[in-house]
């Protein structure tokens, strides 16, 4: 399974990002090689639109699951119907906390 987590940097101990559709990166972790890989998200710095830009770019990623701190209100019905689970946590975590949480 593949997991996107809306991240702040590119690294393990980079903050998970409140804002999905404009975070700096995404961290995709796939949980059966235990890879986790960063990409600049295209739609960070868009005029509109970027929830949904950034919903079709980690659709193209084959995630499973999307982890961020809020999701925009056009984003759930997308998720839905791309059988993609959208988790919203609301701590401060960091991206090695989530892979941590997703491998137990």
């Amino acid at each position: 399974m593949k997991i996107a987590v809306a991240s702040s940097g590119n690294t393990l101990d980079s903050k998970v990002d409140s804002r999905f559709g404009r975070c700096a990166y995404f961290a995709i972790h796939d949980t059966e090689t235990k890879e986790t890989i960063f990409l600049e998200n295209p739609s960070k710095d868009v005029d509109g639109g970027a929830g949904p830009k950034a919903v079709q770019f980690i659709a193209n990623q084959q995630a499973n699951k999307i982890v961020s701190g809020e999701f925009g209100m056009k984003i759930k019905s997308l998720l839905e119907e791309l059988g993609i689970q959208m988790i919203a946590i609301k701590e401060e975590k960091t991206i090695q906390n989530i892979i941590d949480l997703q491998n137990n």
